[in-house]
């Protein structure tokens, strides 16, 4: 008897890799599953259309993390999806009570805090890298950076505006 598994192919395999994480950016920009799976959709067919050349496994994933955030911004601009959080979207993610508080305190962060957060915090990405895909200066993310913890901190301790 043969042995009829195929084997995916690399389209298949990039997306099985990457779209978790490319989910999850996309889920702290629009706050709801919807509009994190189009965005998720864009980045692929970017992939495809593109068909670019890496030079490792890191450039592939500060690529896609990259179109990911500009496909996210541009969806964020059409007005029908400005302020559209599902918190009960979010709360799926969540395993605890405080997963939730930081969720739920992340999420209403502004948008550029947002990605800074997701990319340096949850993407484990330097300072210098962080920089390089959201196209901003290193001291433009530590910045942010700084400015998104105190805001966190405000929120977490209700003591937001």
């Amino acid at each position: 008897m043969e042995n009829s598994q195929v084997r995916p192919t690399v389209e298949e395999q990039l997306f099985f890799t990457y779209s978790n994480m490319l989910f999850r950016l996309c889920f702290t920009f629009f706050g709801n599953k919807a509009d994190a799976e189009d965005a998720v959709s864009e980045v692929f067919i970017k992939y495809l259309e593109k068909a670019p050349e890496f030079n490792n496994e890191e450039h592939k994933k500060a690529w896609l993390l990259r179109v990911a955030a500009n496909i996210c911004k541009d969806m964020l601009r059409s007005s029908s999806r400005k302020n559209n959080i599902s918190f009960c979207d979010a709360y799926e993610y969540c395993e605890t009570e405080e997963d939730t508080d930081i969720m739920t305190a992340v999420l209403n962060l502004p948008l550029k805090y947002k990605s800074v957060v997701y990319i340096h915090y949850i993407e484990g990405y330097k300072t210098a890298e962080t920089a390089k895909i959201l196209h901003i200066s290193e001291s433009a993310v530590r910045k942010r950076l700084q400015y998104a913890r105190s805001m966190l901190k405000k929120y977490l301790r209700g003591e937001f505006e």
